[in-house]
């Protein structure tokens, strides 16, 4: 079957906001919410950039209830419920799985290095405990190793995981995924390296789950949207646009915790994380300040 675009999904990986006590600042994160909103992208909560290790269970099924509330239907809120263990990961789905989100990540577990077989069963496990729909997250960057494309096509034909959300730079593994992806209506790729959007939208993506979107949430929105409209190039403009940030961003130390300082600078009230966190130099924060300047971010 040959790869068919379609129109693209943003998602955005959304900041979890604390106050200077490390509490959780819920009404920040409910501004962030409407933010994202105002652009048109859905949200995905307790990931990465939600500081997802930081937080309570409790925590994370009160972010989730807030989130859903405050987004009220407008967008999609997914989950990530990536968790050590299988045990916990299934948990802390069903303790999310009344409160009206469209689904789950899962991040592999993060400190075992499971091989093939047990990575099967853990995901075959998680998505037979739970309502909502699972999809899988490949994070070799966090996780020990990345999905193999023969256990994601095992997985694909399980009635309850929809889809794989892609952070792996590797382009041979996203295509593999993408052509099993091309074999079923009810799995969906997402990529989650800003750099790849465009083309994985033109091998059949389902769309995107950006960290940069926390900054620039018109641009990402954008990348799809042109290229769902037919406007490739306009589409890779927009995409060149991501990269130039992620790489001045890289420049000044991890792009996730950059992202945290941009947002700080733009916006206070929506903390570093919890501690301990980097403490800026002058020189660092300078720097920092001049991205907000080329960028216009406001």
């Amino acid at each position: 079957m040959s790869p068919q675009p379609v129109d693209g999904e943003t998602f955005v990986a959304l900041v979890t906001c604390f106050n200077s006590d490390d509490t959780i600042n819920y009404s920040a994160l409910r501004n962030q919410v409407r933010r994202q909103v105002t652009f048109g992208n859905n949200i995905l909560v307790c990931d990465l950039l939600g500081d997802f290790t930081c937080l309570t269970h409790a925590e994370k099924v009160r972010i989730c209830a807030e989130v859903v509330e405050e987004a009220d239907g407008r967008v999609k809120v997914l989950a990530n419920i990536g968790m050590p263990s299988t045990y916990q990961s299934i948990l802390l789905g069903r303790d999310i799985s009344g409160l009206g989100l469209n689904g789950a990540t899962v991040l592999a577990p993060f400190f075992a290095d499971c091989d093939d077989d047990d990575l099967l069963l853990h995901y075959s496990r998680v998505a037979d405990g739970l309502q909502i729909p699972v999809y899988l997250y490949n994070a070799p960057a966090i996780a020990p190793r990345a999905l193999a494309p023969e256990m994601v096509s095992q997985l694909a034909r399980h009635g309850n995981i929809r889809g794989l959300k892609d952070n792996g730079v590797d382009r041979e593994r996203m295509l593999a995924y993408l052509a099993i992806a091309s074999e079923s209506d009810d799995f969906a790729y997402y990529a989650g390296v800003d750099g790849m959007i465009c083309e994985a939208l033109a091998h059949g993506a389902a769309g995107c789950m950006s960290d940069l979107g926390n900054i620039l949430p018109r641009t990402l929105n954008n990348v799809c949207l042109t290229f769902s409209n037919g406007s490739r190039g306009e589409a890779q403009k927009w995409q060149s646009l991501l990269c130039e940030l992620h790489t001045d961003l890289s420049a000044l130390g991890p792009v996730a915790m950059g992202v945290k300082q941009l947002l700080y600078l733009m916006d206070n009230s929506v903390g570093l994380g919890r501690h301990p966190y980097p403490h800026l130099s002058e020189e660092q924060r300078a720097a920092f300040y001049a991205i907000v300047e080329k960028y216009q971010i406001v």
